[in-house]
């Protein structure tokens, strides 16, 4: 039971993140203010908001050169991070994206937060980190793939043992 404990540790991280960042993403696609260069809501208010306050305002400014088009791509970018993730496809490669997005936005919009364990970007970021090192092992498309390759493998050299 232990073993079967420890081999699935990671399944509720991978589905929290995942459905977390989908979700993110959807919310910020369907919400009218947001993809918005001004007003109430808009991600060109946030970002002007807290570009005094970041810890690398250069980002931020980069985000205002185009902030409907980075509030698109930030959204996309969360929903191809969850999916990834819930499908266990290509995991550390998403996890490793879930983490950059994470730390963007703890140095940029959460930065300011006092005390910072409050902000909850990098509380993400830090939950991205088992996925990284660890993949998904279990239960994912990574696994099933790693196993069509092991056999595909072993037949392949069946068969050119068997030819020579």
């Amino acid at each position: 039971m232990r073993d079967r404990a420890a081999r699935y540790a990671l399944l509720p991280l991978r589905v929290f993140l995942g459905v977390t960042f989908v979700y993110a993403g959807l919310d910020k696609l369907t919400d009218p203010a947001f993809p918005s260069a001004s007003g109430s809501g808009s991600i060109g208010e946030v970002m002007r908001g807290v570009r005094d306050t970041s810890a690398i305002p250069g980002l931020v400014d980069l985000a205002l050169l185009s902030p409907v088009g980075f509030a698109v791509l930030l959204a996309l970018a969360e929903i191809a991070v969850g999916l990834a993730v819930l499908a266990g496809l290509l995991t550390r490669l998403a996890a490793a994206g879930g983490a950059l997005i994470s730390l963007s936005l703890w140095l940029t919009v959460s930065w300011q937060v006092t005390p910072y364990y409050y902000g909850n970007d990098l509380a993400y970021l830090m939950a991205w980190i088992p996925l990284i090192l660890a993949g998904a092992p279990y239960c994912s498309l990574d696994s099933r793939i790693r196993s069509w390759r092991t056999a595909w493998s072993s037949e392949r050299s069946r068969r050119s043992r068997r030819t020579a």
